[in-house]
């Protein structure tokens, strides 16, 4: 008996030293499984990145929490890291032989392959962004993560939020010297986002840190938990320290950067005034788009579908008794009638959420006519939070975590009432919830038997296009049959149009903001406030919105294909799970994985 303990003992010893060389081996050197380096790729990218992880809900369900205590670095070192990081993992990446791979093992290949070249195509623009900006910048973005994923179900989790609060400082230095670094280069923000995001800063940091939004987030989160009054009253004291000695100090020197950027000859450009614009806009389409489709090629395609569009919202418009005016001056006239509006108060606002609600709910039980899948988790509504809904976009979708703690949640700006009109609600509401964002992205995050990066990995045209897809689908299957909700979904399909018009006007054709503002307003009739906040969207993101109807056009152009090959032998579900089963895709892999399916579907 001793003899087989003392063997068994040394088998343990065994195991444990060859276990601990492969994981050196993996670590510092390029792992001999190329499925432990899709995962070794997954790890070290997240551990880079805690404001993600936090986010994600990752490591939780596995009692890991430190990185809820960390922020992500801002700094122009940690940003050349990356740049190396990324230059390694691509050179690792090609010492696998892609031919020996087969199945989900070789399609991670290509997809991962395809994301590392077209980040690294990308490398000599890497200071060409704008991190502090009115959509997503840093400074309204953190308190997101503060306030609606930083875990808060112990005193463990209030300690680390504490920490986190004491990081904003380090943070925000971070961010200034790379911001500094940008000015040096000629990249600077376009006026209105300086004076935008001054006006948000500042209010941000004018009320008593008692009163603000990380301190009373914090204390109903927290009281939900049933934490005792001594020590709610212990951690309250010192995240009100934290505001008032870190974070507010933090903002004040961003705000103090920003009123030296006032004080310069800033214009509102695209990206061609940048150093090597033009270039950089190149990149910007192909890695939104996945194709390469120039510039000219998409603002012709955008022209071609605004006039198609145009012509089916005419005749439906006209069969409505609307006959005078152009297309957009007679949505702008529909967009005021008090039928479609709901009123300017706490009352309308939260009626609008129900009915929100409302059509999620009766889209999900016609689910199973066109889909054999589904998400695990629910979507709700909410809405944006109060401090960055006036420059938020007009809605927005945030998947849930990985571990499952909350649902997906389906923010809607309810800043201008005016701007929500009912015959748009359920147009909006299948792109955010379902069959849009909601289903898709949960069904990735859900996936089995593939590389866990292939669960997150976006690629815009895809997940856009899906989206934007989805609104025509729930039109297919007898959801929009009142004319005047198929008029909402006519003018979100044109406003997608409008923006290949606009976007390619802004960056390649030397259009001004307010030219972009009079052609999207006069094309949709959207309400001004509405299309401001869009065009100035397309100026601090440059490229994104290209994505949405390329992605569509190339779904309906793959279902079209599949429809036409199989003939009676086509089943929409069977295509759906092909289009959803393996993740966000370049639309090239997508169209290599409709074609394999079309193959066996044939045999």
């Amino acid at each position: 008996m001793k003899r087989i303990v003392k063997w068994g003992g040394g088998l343990t010893l065994a195991a444990l030293l060859v276990a601990a060389a492969l994981m050196v081996q993996a670590v510092y050197f390029r792992p001999l499984s190329i499925r432990v380096f899709y995962e070794k790729i997954f790890i070290e990218k997240m551990l880079q990145d805690p404001e993600l992880l936090t986010s994600l809900g990752l490591l939780e369900q596995f009692g890991i929490h430190g990185h809820n205590a960390r922020l992500t670095d801002a700094s122009p070192e940690f940003t050349e890291e990356s740049a190396r990081w990324l230059t390694r993992q691509l050179q690792q990446l090609h010492e696998y032989d892609r031919a020996s791979l087969q199945g989900q093992t070789a399609l991670s290949y290509d997809v991962l392959n395809y994301y590392l070249e077209t980040e690294q195509a990308g490398l000599p623009f890497r200071y060409h962004n704008y991190p502090v900006n009115q959509m997503f910048g840093v400074q309204s973005q953190l308190p997101t993560v503060m306030t609606t994923s930083q875990p808060l179900a112990s005193e463990t989790d209030a300690k680390d939020y504490i920490s986190r609060l004491g990081a904003f400082g380090t943070k925000f230095r971070q961010l200034l010297r790379s911001l500094k670094l940008r000015e040096e280069k000629g990249i600077l923000p376009p006026r209105f986002v300086v004076e935008k995001v001054l006006d948000e800063m500042q209010a941000f940091t004018a009320m008593p840190p008692d009163e603000h939004l990380l301190y009373t987030s914090f204390r109903e989160r927290m009281q939900k938990t049933g934490v005792d009054e001594a020590t709610l009253g212990r951690l309250l004291t010192q995240v009100k320290a934290q505001i008032r000695d870190v974070v507010y100090p933090a903002y004040g020197q961003l705000i103090g950067y920003f009123r030296h950027l006032q004080s310069l000859p800033l214009d509102n450009n695209g990206v061609w005034a940048l150093p090597n614009g033009k270039a950089y806009y190149a990149w910007l389409i192909r890695a939104n788009t996945t194709t390469d489709m120039s510039a000219d090629e998409i603002h012709a395609l955008g022209l071609s579908e605004v006039a198609r569009i145009e012509g089916e919202m005419d005749r439906l418009l006209k069969l409505q008794g609307y006959e005078e005016g152009s297309v957009g001056e007679r949505m702008s006239r529909l967009s005021e009638e008090a039928r479609f509006l709901y009123p300017d108060s706490e009352s309308g606002r939260q009626q609008v959420l129900k009915d929100y609600q409302k059509i999620i709910d009766e889209m999900d039980v016609r689910l199973d006519t066109i889909f054999d899948i589904r998400p695990r988790y629910p979507v709700v509504v909410k809405r944006i939070p109060l401090f960055k809904e006036k420059t938020s976009a007009g809605a927005y979708y945030d998947a849930p975590p990985m571990d499952g703690s909350r649902p997906g949640v389906f923010y809607a700006n309810l800043y201008n009432m005016s701007a929500v009109r009912k015959w748009g609600m359920r147009t909006l509401a299948y792109h955010e919830a379902i069959p849009g964002h909601h289903f898709q992205i949960s069904i990735a995050r859900e996936l089995k038997g593939v590389a866990t990066f292939r669960r997150i990995l976006p690629f815009t045209a895809y997940v856009e296009g899906w989206a934007l897809y989805a609104e025509r689908l729930a039109r297919e299957i007898g959801m929009e049959e009142d004319p005047f909700d198929d008029l909402g979904r006519l003018q979100a399909e044109l406003f997608r149009a409008v923006r290949l018009v606009v976007d390619t006007g802004l960056h390649a054709r030397h259009w001004t903001r307010e030219q972009a503002i009079a052609y999207m307003k006069d094309k949709t009739g959207m309400p001004e406030t509405d299309v401001v906040a869009e065009v100035e969207r397309y100026l601090v993101m440059p490229g994104q919105a290209l994505a949405y109807k390329i992605g569509m056009l190339k779904i309906l152009e793959l279902r079209d294909k599949a429809r036409t090959r199989l003939g009676k032998r086509f089943d929409i579900r069977k295509f759906h799970k092909v289009i959803l089963k393996n993740g966000a895709l370049p639309l090239p892999l997508l169209e290599q994985q409709v074609d394999a399916y079309i193959a066996r579907e044939s045999a």
